[in-house]
């Protein structure tokens, strides 16, 4: 059974329906709080946490329950209640269910999984003095250089629990190790936080036993931690399974802005996001958060707030876009020297006879950068993904890039002349007045990985700029 269990009630639960929840395990057992009260664990008589149950959140995004759950859920807007069960006591995924289970049968809700929702009271038989009383609510294994986390979702979203646990991963020097069936996906938040040593994503293969599921290599749990499997001569091999992939003709267009602002009273953020996503989609965005699932409607100016409180510590939040178009971004936001800076990624699914819409980036480009979004660059790529926004555990292919754009700050620094007079056969449209213009360097259309080798020699030849 899963250790993750989810009730998705219309209504939000109240204090007797979360107590008639946790009163699953009977009355023997014992309840605490958490994180500040914002997570209540039940917890065996000896104290050893068996449930953890995050506080109710309100999901207004559209789709946003389908997207990560992968099945029939009710229509937003949703109370999401999760649970998660420890693995070192089998009855804790008992006591899970039952608690979604009571959730839902109340408040005429659904449960995720179905299958693993009861009402029944689930007897504690399992001695549980061996278990840590105060183990972190979503790690399943710690060792001196490991966080492990076990993982059986069909999508792996970077909720608040698997963020808290990469937190915790950094603070003590550890990595974090994201264990899932090979049929798991990961969402790109999720991917984007394994994305560098020493973390991994280890995927379970029934013919390799493990493999790293970001680049294919076949690990071996050695030392308290998966570690690369070496070969006679010293190499890793690469797991089959991994290179088993299915040219579906999904792509992603991708675009990653730099913006810079001044840091004073008056600043937005989020709106140079909103006119890329108005421009591409017609919309903007649905969501944002600062963990998956999405659940707050798009607004630049709480986004804002949040940050600013937040400061000078960096935010990091995710937006979502409606359904009939596949569409998120990443976004980090960093007070600098400089001023108050977005670093920016936002990537949109396109299925096979979905052409992307590559020849609205020259007309965004000088939106950008004719109005005061304070771009810095943009660069826009095409990859061969999954139209979905998700991350098999396969080999895919680098994206392949289409055009640089650069803000007139950005122009100005390199030197204007230098930046418009490029030794390729490449000329920059220029974009704004001609006293301090910006510069959209075309680079290709997609179809040719000969484009990375003229961004190279672009950008070798911007950096030596006078």
């Amino acid at each position: 059974m899963t250790k993750d269990v989810i009730a998705l009630t219309p209504t939000m639960p109240d204090v007797r329906t979360l107590l008639a929840g946790l009163y699953a395990g009977g009355p023997d057992l014992r309840v605490r709080t958490a994180a500040d009260g914002a997570v209540v664990q039940l917890c065996a008589p000896d104290g050893s946490t068996l449930v953890s149950i995050e506080a109710p959140i309100l999901i207004h995004t559209p789709g946003e329950p389908a997207r990560l759950l992968g099945a029939t859920v009710p229509a937003t807007p949703v109370w999401w209640t999760e649970a998660r069960a420890t693995t070192a006591v089998p009855e804790a995924g008992q006591l899970a269910g039952s608690f979604a289970g009571r959730l839902a049968t109340v408040l005429n809700g659904t449960t995720w999984p179905p299958e693993a929702a009861t009402t029944d009271v689930i007897p504690l038989t399992t001695d549980t003095t061996a278990t840590p009383a105060n183990a972190h609510p979503a790690i399943d294994v710690l060792t001196d250089t490991t966080a492990v986390v076990l993982q059986d979702r069909p999508v792996i979203p970077m909720t608040s629990w698997l963020s808290d646990a990469l937190r915790t991963a950094i603070t003590s020097d550890r990595a974090l190790h994201i264990v899932t069936p090979n049929t798991a996906r990961l969402t790109l938040p999720t991917r984007n936080a394994l994305g560098g040593h020493p973390h991994r994503w280890v995927v379970q293969d029934p013919h390799d036993g493990y493999y790293d599921g970001l680049s294919g290599a076949v690990l071996h749990w050695q030392n308290g931690t998966f570690a690369p499997t070496r070969t006679a001569s010293g190499t890793t091999p690469v797991a089959q399974a991994f290179t088993n992939t299915t040219d579906t003709g999904d792509r992603l267009l991708i675009l990653a802005l730099r913006t810079r602002h001044p840091a004073d009273e008056q600043l937005i953020l989020g709106r140079a996001l909103e006119t890329t996503w108005r421009h591409l989609t017609g919309t903007p965005p649905a969501g944002w958060s600062t963990a998956e699932p999405v659940n707050l409607p798009w607004s630049p100016r709480q986004l804002t707030d949040l940050a600013r409180r937040r400061a000078p510590q960096p935010t990091s939040l995710i937006a979502i876009g409606h359904p009939d178009r596949p569409a998120l971004a990443t976004i980090r936001i960093a007070r600098t020297p400089a001023g108050v800076e977005e670093d920016i990624t936002l990537s949109l699914g396109y299925g096979e006879y979905e052409p992307p819409p590559l020849e609205a980036i020259p007309s965004l480009a000088e939106a950008l950068t004719t109005t005061n979004h304070g771009l810095t660059s943009m660069l826009t790529s095409l990859r061969h993904a999954t139209r979905d926004l998700t991350i098999p555990p396969h080999i895919t292919p680098p994206p392949t890039p289409i055009a640089l754009t650069l803000g007139p700050d950005t122009v100005h620094d390199i030197g204007t002349h230098h930046a418009q007079h490029p030794p390729l056969n490449l000329t920059p449209t220029q974009l704004g007045p001609a006293s301090r213009p910006a510069l959209h360097y075309p680079l290709g259309d997609g179809t040719t990985d000969q484009t990375w080798t003229t961004l190279k020699h672009l950008t070798r030849h911007l950096r030596t700029g006078a």
